[in-house]
């Protein structure tokens, strides 16, 4: 049993929620890049395109929507298939261990894109 809850917002259906708009975010971001590659694009209008205000910020909330939905998934996986009972006394430090570098690699990559789109 999970004693110790570290989800996203600490509310399953808000974590459902975030998961559901995040989706749709992430839909939206990938057609529209999808779209503008599939049209057949040149280096000058993709660099004019992600160099707008507009597809910055969507790049930034298309980040970092991966990053909430990616966080609430491995939350869900780690709480429920790394614990003591399926793991022995070592399960919650496992899971523990593996929920700290997860959320260290989202925060990374989060930081990483911002750096890169706005840096």
């Amino acid at each position: 049993m999970v004693t110790q809850v570290t989800s996203f917002s600490r509310s399953g259906l808000s974590d459902w929620l975030v998961q559901r708009v995040a989706g749709v975010i992430l839909l939206a971001y990938f057609l529209c890049v999808g779209g503008t590659l599939l049209s057949g694009v040149d280096y000058a209008s993709w660099k004019a395109m992600n160099e707008t205000t507009g597809m910055r910020i969507f790049t930034l909330l298309a980040a970092l929507s991966l990053g909430a939905h990616a966080w609430i998934g491995l939350w869900a996986v780690f709480t429920d298939y790394l614990t003591e009972r399926m793991l022995g006394p070592r399960g919650n430090g496992l899971r523990r261990f593996c929920q700290l570098g997860s959320v260290l690699a989202l925060i990374i990559y989060v930081l990483w894109v911002i750096q890169i789109i706005w840096g």
